[in-house]
């Protein structure tokens, strides 16, 4: 009796469970890593006081298009990159977020979800070292090997303690970030 039960366990048991882990990874998500090619990325703000620029993106994004809520998104640029096209509204600009004591801008993505023809990346943005929520709305061109993340996302400068006399009510972020797969 105990050899057929061994032999029952062998040939149905064993294969019932093998076939069971195979189908669970088969559902699992290939999540997709990206690279950003910082030295073509463009990250813009726009404001009634200034316009301008930073330099310096660097990202870890793992996005598939079909699964957004399995991505993670991690961020960060150089504050100090900071250019108006006017060196004065620069200084006041760097001055303004405190660029000697927090040289870093951070997003670190909490939840990412489809939203219209887009997607939504909510997450903390830290910034002059005051972390609050945020939400980027974006798109992703997905061109195989390559592709565009283009967003948007409002920040309120006072959120972050950001205070100055002239400082903007609320600043418009823009974000073209081309990538190539890892």
């Amino acid at each position: 009796m105990k050899t057929l039960k061994n032999h029952l366990m062998k040939k149905i048991f064993y294969p019932a469970v093998l076939l069971a882990i195979a189908g669970l990874f088969a559902f699992t998500v290939a999540a997709v890593s990206w690279k950003v090619q910082s030295d073509a990325a463009e990250v813009k703000f726009t404001s009634e006081k200034a316009d301008g620029s930073f330099t310096g993106l660097k990202a870890s994004i793992v996005f598939d298009d079909q699964h957004p809520e399995e991505a993670k998104i991690s961020a960060t640029i150089d504050a100090t990159s900071i250019g108006t096209g006017f060196f004065l509204k620069t200084m006041h600009a760097k001055d303004a977020l405190g660029t000697d004591d927090y040289p870093i801008i951070k997003f670190e993505s909490t939840s990412v979800s489809k939203n219209g023809n887009g997607y939504v990346a909510k997450g903390n943005l830290t910034l002059k070292g005051a972390t609050r929520p945020t939400a980027i709305y974006f798109t992703f061109a997905n061109k195989g090997s390559q592709g565009v993340f283009n967003g948007k996302m409002t920040v309120v400068p006072r959120d972050f303690g950001i205070n100055r006399n002239g400082t903007p009510d609320t600043v418009m972020v823009s974000l073209t970030v081309p990538v190539s797969k890892m």
